[in-house]
């Protein structure tokens, strides 16, 4: 039976597809693909447009830009016809002008996605920390009540000044019927009438 079926699995292999194309090893991995298009970091191209779009949201950069134009726009005026370089409609500068905003839109997309991208992170990381400091106070609030609960049968600052009120009002009450009473002297429990 194992002649026979190596012999179906010749068969299968000498097709007419086999031919064709090789069969890929899946205990390998494939060989890397030639690139057409040159290969680049994307961390440094994401920092190089952010540097630029900071530069293009300055106010060094519209005064620059003002100036360029302006040097443009008189020099093709009045410079001498062999050297003028865009004539009156001034084709060539609307071209450099929707050139350069061409590029600098994408930019500063690129920069505020990775920017979102940082306040994500930060948002997600405020969020773990908000959480450990609600969980912080939870845990100390149930202290704080555990403490409370435990201080409850010691004597409190309100329990000391009205026994000690009472006692001496007593102390009061027995030296206007010419006999003090000592609360040492008094049974605990019991008022000192109670004798």
């Amino acid at each position: 039976m194992a002649p026979e079926r190596e012999g179906v699995r010749e068969r299968a292999v000498s097709g007419a597809t086999a031919a064709t194309r090789a069969r890929a090893r899946l205990d390998q991995p494939r060989p890397p693909r030639r690139r057409i298009l040159p290969e680049w970091d994307p961390e440094a191209f994401g920092r190089l447009s952010e540097r630029i779009a900071r530069f293009l949201g300055t106010g060094r950069f519209i005064v620059w830009m003002t100036v360029v134009i302006i040097v443009w726009v008189l020099w093709n005026i009045f410079a001498p016809r062999d050297l003028k370089f865009d004539e009156y409609p001034f084709i060539f500068l609307t071209l450099m002008l929707s050139l350069q905003a061409s590029y600098a839109a994408p930019l500063i997309l690129l920069a505020q996605n990775r920017q979102d991208d940082r306040d994500r992170v930060n948002l997600e990381q405020d969020r773990k920390q908000n959480e450990r400091s609600i969980a912080d106070t939870e845990y100390l609030t149930r202290e704080i009540a555990a403490l409370r609960i435990g201080l409850g049968e010691v004597a409190t600052r309100d329990w000391i000044r009205s026994e000690l009120q009472d006692v001496l009002r007593e102390l009061d009450g027995h030296r206007a019927g010419g006999h003090a009473v000592f609360p040492a002297e008094r049974p605990h429990g019991r008022d000192v009438d109670d004798r």
